[in-house]
């Protein structure tokens, strides 16, 4: 146990981008009903997740993080899960086969409902009201009744999160994650469509490996890996209230575990060092992930790092770098250059959505495709240049056919956002983005990474 650490220590520090409830009774009876519910997420899922991440430290695999912007209570559906789902297991046979080394895969699920805001209020209709902090905290709707904090809330997030991680665990290991079937459905994404050409030769040596593969004698019916996947989930620790109530001991080690997700982070606005997130983090045995926008200084990183993981452990601690493309090569050679220099191990990923957010023409908010791309692009290019390993991508995206970032192959503009924007919060690539973006990064770490580690 961390010394001067328990799950409830955050409390003594200053709360950031948290809701006051109005009704603490309701609050404490909440609570009380969460610390008797099972974690969501096992001790033993946590620890193989950690392996599986200082792989990715080492340059022997590539973390795939992806997932919704914000979870809703309202569109939770099997048929939406499953086609999350597979959207990232299609980006991940792309990546596999590109970086020719094993993809984790980590999804934005089963906890992602609490979101921070850049103001305590927005306009509705010409009223002012609280602003909509995630479906965990408050509602949507345009009245003072919906945006008013209600604990509650919580215990329905927990069990939309149970029902999300029963279905999860039953598709990655009852055989919808088969490979065959997988790159079928690559396949079929890239067969005729427009401007996929130089994708579907990639998808034909894939073909190629998994027909060899098969006169090899080496198929799903009996190489179990060829037909499960590990499939872990994560999302913001924003809640602290819920992440407190769910946080259990591992009965092997004794230790501390956030039962909330497999992995959690902390957002770029709540990584105060003296902040109550910082602290309930730094305490729990989970990876943890740590968003740096361009705010963040050189010093300000050193220091967290030491504090989220004092063991310099391989595997812990991911530095998630969301700068926009315009900034990234300010900001981020030079972090590169102290967290090399002071030896940390840390896994270097990157999110190019928060940093490209733009308003359109037609006034939604929206990030272009290709911004998205250039911010991937750069990094890699950084990663080069500084000789170290660029370890993933975290990224925003839905199995559904939205219509939400600008830009693509489906050459999505901006008078055709309207016609199906569903985010209650930030722009989302849509299935054939998400793909179309793992294509090209597969094409990246073709060209790249095994230069770096060849």
């Amino acid at each position: 146990m961390k010394s001067n650490w328990d799950r409830s220590s955050w409390r003594k520090r200053v709360r950031r981008q948290m809701p006051e409830y109005l009704d603490a009774k309701n609050l404490k009876n909440t609570e009380h009903r969460l610390n008797h519910l099972p974690p969501l997420v096992f001790a033993g899922e946590v620890r193989n997740l950690r392996s599986d991440l200082r792989k990715v430290e080492a340059g022997d695999a590539f973390l795939l993080q992806g997932g919704d912007c914000a979870e809703s209570f309202e569109e939770f559906s099997a048929d939406l899960i499953r086609d999350t789902f597979k959207v990232l297991l299609k980006m991940a046979v792309v990546l596999t086969f590109g970086g020719k080394r094993p993809v984790v895969k980590i999804g934005r699920m089963a906890g992602q409902f609490a979101k921070p805001r850049s103001s305590d209020y927005e306009e509705v209709n010409g009223q002012k009201l609280p602003s909509y902090r995630g479906d965990i905290i408050n509602g949507i709707g345009p009245s003072i009744e919906d945006r008013n904090p209600q604990p509650e809330r919580m215990l329905q997030a927990y069990t939309q999160s149970a029902a999300s991680l029963n279905l999860l665990r039953a598709f990655s290991q009852g055989g919808f994650a088969d490979i065959r079937r997988v790159h079928s459905w690559v396949l079929e994404s890239t067969k005729g469509n427009v401007g996929y050409k130089r994708f579907s030769e990639l998808a034909t040596k894939i073909t190629n490996s998994m027909e060899f593969m098969r006169a090899a004698g080496i198929t799903s019916e009996n190489v179990d890996t060829l037909r499960k996947v590990d499939f872990y989930t994560s999302h913001e620790a924003l809640l602290l209230e819920y992440e407190e109530a769910l946080c259990r001991q591992d009965s092997i080690t004794g230790l501390p575990i956030a039962g909330s997700g497999h992995m959690i982070w902390i957002g770029d606005r709540t990584r105060q060092i003296d902040g109550a997130h910082v602290e309930f983090c730094r305490g729990v045995q989970n990876p943890i992930g740590l968003k740096c926008g361009p705010s963040i200084r050189n010093e300000e990183l050193l220091q967290l790092c030491e504090i989220l993981n004092p063991e310099n452990e391989p595997g812990r601690l991911t530095l998630i770098s969301r700068f926009g493309a315009d900034y990234i090569g300010d900001h981020l050679p030079n972090l590169i250059k102290i967290v090399k220099k002071e030896g940390l191990r840390v896994v270097w990923s990157c999110d190019p959505m928060h940093g490209n957010t733009i308003k359109s023409s037609t006034g939604y908010k929206t990030r272009p495709f290709d911004t998205i791309l250039s911010e991937v692009k750069k990094f890699f290019q950084i990663h080069k240049a500084e000789g170290t390993y660029p370890g993933g991508v975290h990224i925003e995206m839905t199995g559904k056919d939205v219509t939400e970032c600008t830009g693509g192959l489906q050459s999505i503009h901006d008078e055709d956002l309207l016609s199906r924007y569903h985010t209650a919060c930030d722009p989302r690539l849509n299935a054939s983005q998400a793909l179309e973006l793992a294509f090209l990064v597969a094409e990246q770490l073709e060209r790249d990474v095994e230069g770096i580690h060849g």
